[in-house]
């Protein structure tokens, strides 16, 4: 494979950054900058290929929020400075995805909420659920993860979620989980935990406003689907 020099002054993606900008780049070349180098016998673009498209079927960038620190440390070129540099790529996308939802973000409008806490959750392996309190006013005063692993009513308890929103003086609650399987169509666990949910709330006065499945970049609403 040639070097980065050997390449033709529009085949090098920094040049091609200055040249046309960077929203003229590939994925693979954006990265191949990040990166700076390659290693032996493999320069810069050769790299973020295989990082972005380790096995065949993978989808590009997407694919760079499954990488951990200590995988990436078994790729040949890649480093702990590599591998730090490209987890903080990672990490940056993330928070501007969810400053970019944040400004219009409403606790009665599901899709926003959704939006919001997209990026958060999408991409976790496993179930992870989310108890967001609201003040009188529908504003958020405090969110706290309360299951990791599984969702279902062996493992949730209305009690524990209740005693955090009496303690922070929440007036309503929102849930919210993600379904590692990308279709956020709930289960039969997920609508049991909800109605139990529900009801303790209507007797504690602490309403469930809604419960939000999230899957690959789209969600459900149990208040949407009239659940309950």
């Amino acid at each position: 494979m040639k070097t980065i020099k050997e390449l033709t002054e529009e085949e090098r993606p920094y040049e091609k950054c200055e040249r046309f900008g960077a929203e003229n780049l590939t994925e693979i070349e954006l990265l191949a900058i990040l990166l700076r180098t390659g290693t032996k016998g493999e320069n810069s673009i050769g790299l973020a290929r295989r990082i972005l498209y380790p096995e065949i079927g993978d989808k590009g960038v997407l694919s760079l929020r499954h990488w951990t620190f200590e995988r990436l440390l078994q790729v040949k070129g890649i480093g702990k400075v590599k591998a730090v540099q490209i987890l903080c790529i990672c990490e940056l996308a993330r928070r501007i995805s969810k400053a970019c939802a944040g400004p219009g973000l409403q606790f009665d409008a599901p899709d926003t909420i959704a939006r919001y806490y997209m990026e958060d959750l999408r991409y976790q392996k496993q179930e992870s659920m989310k108890l967001l309190l609201l003040n009188t006013r529908s504003r958020l005063i405090g969110e706290t993860d309360i299951s990791k692993g599984t969702v279902n009513s062996a493992v949730i308890s209305p009690r524990e979620l209740f005693v955090e929103a009496l303690q922070k003086d929440a007036v309503s609650i929102i849930l919210l989980h993600n379904h590692p399987s990308g279709d956020p169509t709930p289960s039969r666990e997920d609508i049991l935990v909800t109605k139990r949910v529900y009801e303790a709330g209507r007797m504690i006065g602490v309403e469930l406003l809604d419960h939000i499945i999230i899957g690959n970049n789209c969600y459900s609403s149990m208040r949407e689907l009239g659940i309950f």
